[in-house]
């Protein structure tokens, strides 16, 4: 699932709830459900993932293959309350922070026309797989806006995931929308490179180009 305009409902990967305090560590949320063993399994093999983070590239590869073994049609390890929609926008869950602080594993939901604007990932990796349902997914590559403070973008391509498939992100190619434009609502795993708490997206600008806004990103119970 590598990286079209996102419904302007909701802002790239934000709104919601107050982030977690950063000093919880481990597999946690703030609904407290009980991880089942694949979950604790899981989170394992993404410790060994990241063992060596010097390579970028072979930690998303090892991560991706993680995700795509753990996750499938009857491969259930979440608890139901991370899969509930959240009504006018996306819903953005924390399933585990690593203590070491090497990454992090956030839920995300997706009901109908829900989706985000063009948006990076803070400088961070990222490793996204579809848990249940589909999602369309639009990569861009940025250029130079028409004027000193705008930006372009070219979409590169589409592709529309279900479940079980993932791709990976690495700075600076990682501008992507992420969109649900289908009845089923879609769960997604996205696995970052550190506490994503913040990135950028980018808004449609008077001059046609597009401007580059910071976003403090959040979380919902």
């Amino acid at each position: 699932m590598d990286p079209v305009a996102a419904p302007r409902t909701a802002p790239a990967e934000a709104n919601s709830a107050p982030l977690l305090s950063p000093s919880q560590g481990g597999t946690v949320s703030s609904l407290n459900p009980p991880p089942s063993d694949a979950l604790l399994s899981l989170i394992s093999e993404l410790d060994r993932a990241v063992e060596d983070c010097n390579c970028e590239r072979t930690t998303c590869d090892s991560v991706k293959a993680s995700l795509e073994r753990y996750i499938g049609p009857d491969k259930p390890f979440l608890d139901a309350s991370f899969l509930q929609p959240k009504q006018g926008h996306y819903a953005r869950r924390l399933l585990h922070r690593d203590p070491a602080g090497r990454y992090s594993v956030i839920i995300m939901v997706w009901g109908t026309d829900q989706g985000t604007a063009i948006h990076d990932h803070g400088g961070l990796w990222c490793v996204e797989c579809v848990y249940r349902g589909r999602i369309r997914v639009h990569s861009y590559d940025i250029g130079d806006g028409p004027s000193e403070h705008t930006h372009s973008f070219q979409k590169e391509n589409t592709v529309i995931a279900g479940c079980g498939e993932a791709g990976a992100l690495i700075p600076p190619f990682d501008y992507h929308v992420i969109e649900n434009p289908f009845q089923e609502a879609a769960v997604t795993v996205h696995v970052y490179g550190g506490e994503m708490s913040w990135c950028h997206c980018y808004e449609p600008s008077q001059d046609g180009g597009y401007e580059r806004i910071r976003r403090d990103l959040q979380l919902v119970d």
